[in-house]
């Protein structure tokens, strides 16, 4: 009988509470089943087919404008509540194939002002002449102070430029040309307007 008594007792409850691992499946079965993956514990995110470094954004077309950035300032607007910093960008975009523009924009950052400029220099694409990767005569241009002269050089010669100047022409698919600022502005914009106006009064050979 005392044998018996024994079996029937059960073990006290003694405080102990298993704390759940979370490697059961949704119905609280173990982990036994084969091909059940652990969940996520918020340590390493499973990626999506298609998304991440690797897979975002291959079917977005890409720009054919290639832009780079000319010149950055910071300035200052001078109001009756104080004074209003932003930036202000100077992008010049072109596709290398004889369109080339130029973009002067203000933002309250960065980030703000370099988009905005791209966005106003692809808006003031011109189109130029270029003939066997060179201009077809010498032209010069005045803007403001800035004198820009430019001749054309044989093939071989390269871009004999440099500054504002060597941007624009290498963005417009200009491949061999000389230049020369007669004036001794260094401000990068009035350089490179003048440049652009250079440009502007290229003719075709008759």
């Amino acid at each position: 009988m005392a044998t018996e008594k024994k079996e029937e007792l059960k073990k006290p409850n003694d405080g102990f509470i298993p704390i759940p691992t979370g490697e059961q499946d949704p119905k609280g079965t173990p982990q036994a089943k084969e091909g059940f993956k652990k969940p996520n514990d918020g340590f390493r995110q499973q990626r999506r087919p298609g998304f991440g470094r690797a897979g975002f954004g291959r079917d977005v077309p890409k720009d054919e404008f290639d832009s780079k950035l000319l010149d950055l300032a910071r300035v200052t607007r001078v109001t009756g509540g104080g004074k209003r910093m932003s930036f202000r960008a100077v992008i010049v975009a072109g596709n290398k194939k004889g369109k080339v523009g130029i973009g002067v924009d203000k933002g309250r950052d960065v980030s703000q002002a370099i988009e905005k400029a791209t966005r106003r220099a692809k808006k003031n694409l011109i189109s130029i002449i270029i003939v066997d990767g060179t201009i077809p005569h010498e032209v010069m241009a005045k803007v403001g102070p800035a004198v820009i002269l430019l001749k054309p050089q044989m093939k071989g010669r390269g871009l004999v430029a440099g500054g504002a100047v060597r941007t624009i022409c290498d963005l417009a698919g200009i491949k061999n040309v000389s230049s020369k600022i007669l004036s001794g502005s260094k401000n990068k914009l009035n350089n490179a307007r003048a440049t652009i106006e250079a440009l502007k009064k290229l003719k075709g050979k008759k």
